[in-house]
């Protein structure tokens, strides 16, 4: 491995909830991963990139994909997301680890770092 681990942050975007405090939420979790030594991608903060310059649905579920291919493992958010679950059964087919606690996270980290 490479420098810090790469971590894609994965949750509730607009299947539940509501848009902006699920970016909030994912944000924060994002800062807590940075804080316990991981780097971090926020694929919610396409929502801005969106508003910006709209593109179909398509168009970020394929860029997300491709960045999740890079990452190291993903950190999947609590509540339903048709996107976070599609996001999953792809890191599982690339044998991306994916972790719903910190405890799981740093734990699978301590331990490819000790080998």
């Amino acid at each position: 491995m490479r420098g810090k681990p790469l971590v894609y942050v994965a949750g509730p975007l607009h299947t539940s909830g509501i848009e902006l405090e699920n970016c909030r939420r994912a944000i924060l979790q994002a800062e807590r991963l940075l804080s316990l030594g991981f780097a971090v991608v926020v694929p919610h903060l396409n929502s801005l990139w969106h508003f910006a310059s709209p593109h179909p649905p398509a168009f970020f579920i394929e860029n997300d994909l491709e960045i999740l291919a890079r990452c190291d493992a993903m950190f999947r958010l609590p509540g339903e997301s048709k996107g976070s679950d599609a996001e999953e059964i792809f890191a599982g087919e690339h044998e991306i680890p994916v972790f719903r606690n910190e405890g799981d996270l740093l734990a699978w980290f301590n331990e490819r770092t000790s080998r």
